[in-house]
Order: structure tokens, then C-alpha cells, then sequence
């Protein structure tokens, strides 16, 4: 089993560090590699997205706490939104690892690809003192948080990719914008760990150390380096000038976007 953790080390690092400077869960590089380093240790085909999905919702337990700390400690953290999000996260989260494994995902890749390539288009090419709209009240929060926590289970990441934006164009401050997605990617892991382990209970032929869609010797060599580097990340995001900030995540969203449209 020490063997199988090694392995796991370096996409830990990779993705506790991204957790701390874009504030998200660091599935954007978890699942990928997690769905390489599966298929070429002959697991199942039928159960390496699910043990991808899962694992990686785990991963972000740990490193959303360790993100979301570094940030409070340095004030970036708005508990009110976090407040009025989480119940429709939770809601959308806990439904999405249900239908996870019988919904065709070639539509939510394409709708998930454009939205990407829109919202990063417009954080590179509009002044970062504009404000487009204010945050939701209670009902738009609630819908905005089943939004998020929906597609965040559905492919595996701590919904960064979409709070983050949703705040940078409610005239957030960015880093504040990062600590609160940080945040909220504690109970979107939460509730898709624990709907990927129900789902995958009772499912045979899983790898041995699975607990349901939960791969145990991945989980700890990511956690093992991931909750290492997402302090380093969150030091990087304060230090790094604004503009430039917003420009790396813009790049990073068109890389994720990439992605989602090429797998």
C-alpha cells in the first residue's frame, strides 16, 4: 500500500497548491491524473471516473481546510456569503453525486467549456473597478449554490471555478473572492464525499482500500502533500499584484475549459 500512496504525492502537491492561490479544491488536476495513474494500474474501466470523482472529493476535505484557514487568518474570508451559499451547495452537491453516474455528460462539458471561456474572457478584458451586478439575495444564493455544488460533484473540483467568478463580478476583491470560494469548498466535499461513498457501497469489483468511490491509498498521498502546498499558494495569492492575479486565473479557466472539452 506505501507504494501506492508514492504515487499520489506529486498530484497532491500540484493541487494543494492551486487550492491556496485560486481558492479552489485542486480537482482540476486530481481527477486527470487520478484517471491516468488508474487505467494504467488496471482498475476497472466502468469505476475509474466514479474513483476519480470520489477521491478527488476527498482530497478537497483536506484541502479546503487548509486553504480556507490560511485565508481567514489573513481576513480574506466573507463569512457572510459563505453563510448564505452553503445550503443550496449542499443541496446541489449531495443531488448531483446521485445522478453522477446516469447523466450524459457531453452537453455539461459543452455548457461548463463556454462558461469558462466567457467568464475568463471577461476577467482579462474588463477593468477590474466595474461592477456588473450585486450579489444575490436569499433565493438567487440558494440557486447560485445548487449551480455550484451540482457541477462541482458532477466533475469532481471544489467549485472554485464558478464561485470565484460569480464574486469577482459582484465587484468582490479578489482575494477576498478566493478565501470565500476556499470556504466553500469544505461542505461541497463534505457532501460529495459522502454521496460518492454511499453510491459506491454496495457496487463489486472496486479496488481493495475503496471505501464506496472513495480510493483510500490515493486520498492519503494527496492529502499527505496537498495540505503542505496550500499555504505556500495562499502566501503566493497575497503577494502577487492584483491584475496579474486575476490574469493567471483567467489562463487557468481557459485551461480548464480545455480540458472539459477535450475529455
Amino acid at each position: 500500500m506505501l507504494g501506492s500512496i508514492l504515487v499520489y504525492l506529486i498530484p497532491g502537491a500540484l493541487s494543494g497548491f492551486l487550492a491556496g492561490l485560486f481558492g479552489i479544491g485542486g480537482g482540476i488536476i486530481v481527477v486527470p491524473s487520478l484517471l491516468f495513474i488508474f487505467s494504467i494500474n488496471h482498475i476497472p474501466e466502468s469505476h475509474i471516473l466514479h474513483l476519480a470523482l470520489g477521491t478527488s472529493m476527498g482530497s478537497i476535505l483536506f484541502t479546503s481546510v487548509s486553504s480556507f484557514r490560511a485565508h481567514h487568518l489573513r481576513g480574506s474570508v466573507n463569512w457572510s456569503v459563505f453563510r448564505s451559499i452553503v445550503p443550496g451547495v449542499l443541496f446541489g452537491t449531495g443531488t448531483g453525486t446521485i445522478i453522477a453516474g446516469y447523466l450524459n455528460t457531453s452537453l455539461l462539458k459543452l455548457f461548463f467549456f463556454l462558461f469558462l471561456v466567457y467568464t475568463a474572457t471577461q476577467i482579462l478584458f474588463h477593468s477590474s473597478t466595474r461592477t456588473f451586478w450585486k450579489l444575490p439575495g436569499k433565493a438567487g444564493m440558494f440557486l447560485a449554490g445548487v449551480v455550484i455544488g451540482g457541477i462541482s460533484s458532477l466533475v469532481g473540483i471544489g467549485g472554485g471555478t464558478l464561485s470565484v467568478p460569480l464574486m469577482l463580478r459582484s465587484n468582490v476583491k479578489i482575494h477576498e473572492a478566493i478565501g470565500t470560494s476556499a470556504a466553500i469548498g469544505f461542505p461541497i466535499a463534505v457532501s460529495g464525499t459522502l454521496g460518492y461513498i454511499l453510491n459506491g457501497f454496495w457496487v463489486k469489483d472496486l479496488p481493495p482500500y475503496s471505501c464506496g468511490y472513495l480510493y483510500v491509498p490515493a486520498l492519503i498521498g494527496i492529502v499527505l502533500t496537498s495540505m503542505m502546498t496550500a499555504p505556500i499558494g495562499v502566501k503566493c495569492s497575497h503577494q502577487l499584484p492584483v491584475d496579474r492575479l486575476k490574469r493567471y486565473f483567467a489562463i487557468l479557466l481557459y485551461f480548464i475549459a480545455g480540458r472539459m472539452i477535450l475529455t
